[in-house]
């Protein structure tokens, strides 16, 4: 079975903690269909998930980042 994955990139406008920033990424992981949440220290605003397009579409990761009650917004590579 081949499964088809995929990236996207979440621009987060507030400067967030590194407690509130993990409880996003958890919130992420959490979700079926999520491989992965890379959201490195040196570029806080910026969080790239991994995951298969078959099982969850990007606007609803989108919307969980923001149901954290922060500012963001999908961009392109």
């Amino acid at each position: 079975m081949d499964i088809q994955l995929a990236d996207v990139t979440i621009h987060v406008d507030e400067n967030l903690d590194a407690g509130k920033r993990a409880q996003i990424e958890q919130k992420l992981r959490a979700i079926d269909g999520v491989v992965s949440v890379h959201n490195p220290d040196d570029k806080p605003h910026l969080a790239v998930i991994e995951y298969n397009p078959n099982k969850v579409k990007s606007m609803a990761l989108l919307e969980a980042v923001k149901a954290e009650g922060v500012h963001a917004e999908l961009i392109g590579l």
